[in-house]
């Protein structure tokens, strides 16, 4: 379990949920992105799951303290966020993880959802961030507007789901293109059948535990691979 931790972002104050291996080695770290429904129990949940793997995990918490179960409520609380105050605060989070003394090697960023979009876009926000994974990412480019040319010497997976309209979607070819022009690396992994959120164990009309344990590995081996 891990508890609720602030950081310096923008001049200011964020908070989120960090979750550190028990085993007490300093160890790569990770920032794992909320989907639009918040800071919910899942996504500590996840956070939790990359310390057991060996990863310092820090969960921003965008929405400061607000979590919904409704789509209506949470697409309210996603058109409210201020994207570039969610960039300020990924940048903080890397920065944050970098200073800590059980963070030795590199920082990666993982979303689900909206924040799978934030996840591929956080390794423009910071040097620090050399890896990303976006699982069935959504949103629009154009409210980001992400250089990616920052992308040069890093790298990036994205898993796509079925009813998103797999990896031919045309935000997931445009964030291959880009990051691929800017030097840098993009795998694109499809899960046919699924649905859009299948990695949500609290979700069971979108959970897929076979697609899930697949993309959780894959995400897994680039982490170890870029962050060590």
């Amino acid at each position: 379990m891990g508890d609720m931790v602030s950081y310096r972002s923008n001049g200011g104050t964020s908070e989120g949920y960090l979750a550190i291996p028990a085993s007490g080695t300093t160890s790569p770290a990770v920032i794992v992105i909320q989907e639009w429904w918040g800071l919910v129990p899942h996504i500590r949940s996840v956070a939790d799951r990359f310390a057991e793997a060996g990863f310092v995990a820090l969960a921003p918490d965008f929405y400061h303290g607000e979590t919904t179960s409704e789509p209506d409520e949470a697409q309210r609380l996603l058109l409210a966020m201020r994207m570039d105050e969610a960039a300020k605060d990924i940048a903080g989070a890397a920065d944050y993880l970098a200073g800590r003394p059980e963070v030795t090697g590199k920082v990666g960023a993982v979303g689900f959802c909206a924040g799978g979009s934030l996840a591929l876009w956080s390794a423009t926000l910071s040097e620090r961030i050399v890896a990303t994974a976006g699982f069935y990412p959504v949103l629009p480019w154009e409210s980001m507007r992400p250089e990616w040319v920052d992308y040069a010497g890093k790298a990036a997976v994205i898993h796509c789901s079925e009813e998103d309209g797999t990896s031919t979607a045309e935000g997931v070819q445009t964030a291959r293109r880009a990051i691929e022009e800017a030097g840098g690396t993009c795998q694109l992994y499809d899960y046919p059948g699924t649905s859009h959120a299948f990695f949500n164990d609290d979700r069971p009309e979108a959970f897929d535990q076979r697609s899930a344990a697949s993309a959780w590995a894959r995400t897994l081996e680039l982490f170890r691979a870029k962050l060590g």
